[in-house]
């Protein structure tokens, strides 16, 4: 019966970088963050570290979903907010995918995550400043209903600008590189600062929606069952793919 539910896509991250990836893939996602204390995983393969956060991640929503919430959609108002997770009425009933992405930066063997501060920043942008890493996203996609699960590491090498020491302090000083892997992004402020990539722009991001679509295949599903499309005014949310028996 699960698989002719429609489905609600749980995005198991605060990144506004992956759920506007998601938005602009037809993809509107409810956000749960899973509060996971990265610094307890200890590995010395970026890899490893990135798919073993991004499991964690979705393992947390997934524990903190009642069944009743994994089954069932939260119902909306019209102005987008929700009801109890367990509220359950006629036509409200989903199948819920939950979603864990992390991501780091691996730079002269060494795993690089978010900076510690603004001194920390400076220093990794003096290292990487013309020259190349690898940006690795781990991903988890767990099914709420049935349990079973995908997961896979993209990653995408990264070529960096040889940027000067005030175009350093200066993009240090926004805070932007403090909030993100490998202190840069190229969704951002910093996309300037980066010559050109080696493989696809979401990892970099933090979610690849090629991927994404990959491991929904592995459950079963298409990528097309999750697009939605949103009213004028942001006021609903209508699912639009179809939803196969």
């Amino acid at each position: 019966m699960s698989d002719s539910l429609p489905l609600r896509l749980v995005l198991a991250s605060a990144s506004p970088a992956r759920r506007k990836s998601l938005q602009a893939a037809g993809i509107e996602p409810d956000v749960l963050v899973s509060g996971v204390d990265e610094s307890l995983v200890v590995t010395d393969r970026a890899e490893d570290l990135c798919l073993e956060l991004a499991r964690l991640k979705a393992e947390a929503v997934l524990a903190r979903l009642s069944p009743a919430a994994t089954a069932a959609e939260p119902a909306r108002t019209n102005a987008g907010t929700s009801t109890d997770a367990g509220t359950s009425t006629a036509g409200t009933s989903q199948r819920t995918l939950i979603i864990g992405c992390d991501s780091v930066l691996e730079f002269d063997s060494e795993i690089l995550g978010k900076p510690a501060d603004p001194a920390d920043a400076t220093r990794r942008w003096l290292r990487m400043r013309g020259r190349s890493g690898v940006l690795h996203s781990g991903h988890c996609l767990i099914d709420g209903v049935s349990g079973r699960r995908a997961e896979a590491v993209a990653s995408t090498t990264v070529h960096f600008a040889d940027i000067s020491d005030d175009e350093i302090a200066a993009y240090v000083a926004t805070g932007e590189p403090l909030a993100v892997a490998g202190a840069f992004t190229i969704d951002g402020l910093g996309g300037p600062f980066v010559e050109r990539i080696e493989g696809d722009p979401g990892t970099v991001v933090g979610l690849s929606m090629p991927l994404l679509r990959r491991l929904l295949a592995e459950l079963g599903l298409q990528i097309t069952d999750l697009w939605t499309t949103v009213a004028p005014g942001g006021q609903s949310v209508e699912p639009i793919g179809n939803v196969r028996s």
